[in-house]
């Protein structure tokens, strides 16, 4: 097919998908080269509600540095109050204001939010037409043939009233799940081991927890709010989310092996799972449901991110995680920082080819060692003892491995990444280390029965071993990032080690020695 003049229109890049990865992306290209011609075309004419309504640091930053879109999130979405750990008992039957507690005393140093996607997809839209993007809602895009050795690539794009043939030298999959570039290069890698599922829905009506429990346990946290973290409670096997959301609804949902359960994930059954949990109970009282959705499977791979072809994927058109942490904005941020930078240097004419190789190798990284935080791991998640040791852990490590760089830009710099992939294999068997370690210390708990001893009454803000938060994003040593890398390690192996029936190692163990394939306690 042809357009109306009987040839095939041209476009620079062609974004295959309007949901936020796919606008961030078109809108990026043009602030970045308003020459480029670029085409985004969405099937949806309306935006739908998402899950991914929690944007962490990285993500956050990405908007408001790329996109100067600080002021539009404070006012149209809503500041986010960190993380929010809640533990139960065995029975599931501890009241809210007893549950032992993970969480901020005050906002965070560094910004995160909580948004509406249908909004935000809706609003990055006409951002994204408004920067010279053309726009086509209502489009699929058919009989994608992806070009090789130079060649461009060619596509139908198909609406109600009409049908045009395109060509263009770059394409970008920013479709979602469905795949397209995935399909078309069998691309899809099976997750082979973190085998779990999510359903959530939204509801109204929910309770406001800061208007809950005593006096006493308001001021636990200084009266910051708790309602605008992302509150996790956390269970053997699964763990529940809740995220408000601008406009009085708010988000809530399950992640893990019983969430793939067909009874579970519909609404009734979902509805009724929750209600069997004493401190989600006393948060949902007779809040309506408003819609429910899920996956029987979140997590899978890719064997490439982009090509020397010229076409690339961004957002989940290329991998998915795992809900805990929100790394599925991270991953957009990177991928479109990458792409971009690609894109745009190639248009001027430079050699992508070493940068390509670089921005594909640290992806698999970064998606190899988030699955290391979830795989084989969820046994782990309901005691206060053990997440309060794998939060330092987790939560450290992001700080100061990937948020820091990122704030930098240093993931744009081809030395800083050379240097990153030649630590790789020993950043990756760290973390195996560690998995291990907190799967060892679960089996001591459980063999002892001491699992959920401290699930109730207990109370940790999260930073007191992490001390290094306002220096993230600011210009620090290598030597300072690896001293703090060894002082995070060290911190929980002395509680590991201890929750283990030992004694704590007396000495600091040097860096190089968590890295090794030899167990660490």
């Amino acid at each position: 097919m042809s357009g109306a003049n009987g040839h095939e229109r041209h476009l620079d890049v062609a974004i295959v998908g309007g949901g936020m990865a796919g606008s961030l992306l078109a809108r990026q290209l043009k602030r970045a080269q308003p020459r480029l011609s670029v085409g985004l075309f969405e099937k949806a004419t309306e935006r739908s509600y998402k899950v991914g309504e929690s944007l962490v640091e990285i993500a956050a930053n990405h908007m408001i540095r790329r996109h100067q879109l600080s002021g539009y999130l404070y006012e149209n979405h809503l500041p986010k109050n960190g993380l929010r750990y809640f533990f139960d008992d065995e029975s599931r039957s501890t009241d809210l204001s007893e549950m032992s507690e993970i969480g901020p005393v005050n906002l965070p140093f560094h910004p995160a939010f909580q948004i509406d996607r249908a909004r935000l997809e809706g609003d990055l839209l006409e951002m994204a037409r408004e920067v010279g993007v053309e726009v086509r809602t209502g489009t699929r895009v058919e009989n994608l043939d992806l070009g090789s050795s130079g060649a461009q690539h060619r596509f139908t794009a198909r609406d109600e009233d009409s049908e045009e043939s395109y060509r263009c030298r770059w394409v970008v999959d920013a479709g979602g799940r469905a795949g397209l570039v995935a399909k078309k290069r069998d691309l899809r890698v099976a997750e082979p081991e973190h085998h779990v599922g999510s359903v959530w829905a939204r509801f109204r009506g929910v309770a406001d927890v800061d208007l809950l429990g005593s006096e006493e346990w308001r001021g636990r946290v200084r009266h910051s709010t708790r309602r605008l973290s992302t509150m996790h409670f956390w269970y053997a096997g699964y763990w529940f989310w809740v995220i408000p959301l601008r406009g009085g609804l708010t988000s809530v949902g399950l992640v893990g092996e019983v969430a793939r359960d067909r009874e579970v994930r519909t609404a009734d059954g979902f509805r009724s799972f929750l209600r069997q949990h004493r401190g989600i109970s006393q948060l949902l009282g007779d809040a309506e449901m408003v819609d429910c959705g899920s996956f029987s499977q979140i997590a899978y791979g890719t064997k490439r991110f982009f090509d020397a072809d010229r076409w690339g994927m961004t957002g989940e058109a290329a991998t998915a995680a795992d809900p805990f942490y929100s790394p599925g904005s991270d991953f957009i941020a990177l991928e479109n920082d990458f792409l971009s930078d690609m894109i745009v240097r190639d248009f001027a004419g430079e050699s992508i080819d070493e940068r390509l190789d670089l921005y594909e190798r640290f992806m698999h990284f970064r998606h190899d060692s988030a699955m290391l935080l979830y795989r084989g791991l969820y046994d782990a998640l309901g005691s206060f003892e053990l997440m309060r040791m794998k939060w330092d852990f987790d939560i450290g490590c992001y700080y100061n491995l990937w948020v820091s760089p990122y704030m930098l830009d240093q993931h744009l710099d081809p030395r800083f990444l050379r240097r990153q992939l030649r630590m790789q294999p020993f950043v990756l068997q760290a973390m195996r280390n560690f998995a291990d370690l907190f799967r060892r210390v679960e089996q001591s708990l459980r063999a002892n029965d001491t699992y959920f001893r401290a699930n109730r009454g207990d109370f940790s803000y999260g930073l007191e071993s992490i001390d290094f938060v306002d220096r993230v994003g600011t210009p620090r040593s290598r030597r300072e990032v690896l001293e703090k890398t060894e002082q995070v390690f060290n911190t929980v192996l002395a509680r590991a080690t201890e929750l283990l029936g030992r004694d704590a190692p007396e000495d600091r163990r040097p860096l190089q020695s968590f890295m090794g394939e030899q167990p660490l306690a």
